[in-house]
């Protein structure tokens, strides 16, 4: 197999392959949205399975990664860094408080808008320019160590929690 080189602006392969890498994130992320709406608070107090994490926990789980990605990315610090202690340095069921489903849904639609300008302002090119928790000399050593890989791994991520938070939903 040959391997394609991207390293050409002007690369059509490389305006492809972003556009493809976009569309999968906002759709997942239309799908996110689209199902905190249909979620009740009562849903998202469940867990997803017996023993398992409870939907809230999810939600802002996926909240403050988006977040998180803002500086990442380099678009600028977190708009609400207190999620990460909540919801990524910490397990479900701890007892720390944590913000209600209206407020985690706030969130969401302010870092997504936020991700969103910032997402479309971006060429093709720069998609493979590297993201902020890389060195230099690692970037060097391995380029796909990049903004759009980012944002492939954080699609990723998403689908599998939307896996999970879809056993939520009650059946008809």
């Amino acid at each position: 197999m040959q391997t394609q080189n991207f390293n050409n602006e002007n690369s059509g392969d490389k305006t492809i392959f972003v556009k493809m890498v976009l569309d999968a994130w906002e759709s997942h992320n239309a799908r996110f949205n689209k199902l905190m709406d249909v979620l009740t608070d009562e849903q998202l107090l469940q867990e997803v399975a017996p023993g398992r994490n409870r939907g809230i926990y999810l939600a802002g789980h996926l909240v403050a990664v988006n977040d998180g990605m803002l500086p990442i990315l380099g678009f600028g610090e977190k708009l609400y860094p207190q999620l990460e202690n909540i919801f990524l340095s910490n397990p479900d069921k701890t007892g720390i408080e944590m913000p209600s489903a209206d407020e985690l849904k706030k969130y969401r639609n302010e870092i997504n808008l936020k991700l969103s300008s910032h997402i479309n302002q971006l060429q093709p090119g720069e998609w493979f320019a590297k993201h902020t928790a890389v060195s230099t000399e690692d970037f060097d050593r391995a380029p796909h160590r990049n903004r759009l890989n980012i944002l492939v791994n954080r699609t990723n991520h998403l689908s599998y929690h939307l896996g999970q938070l879809a056993l939520l939903v009650k059946p008809l």
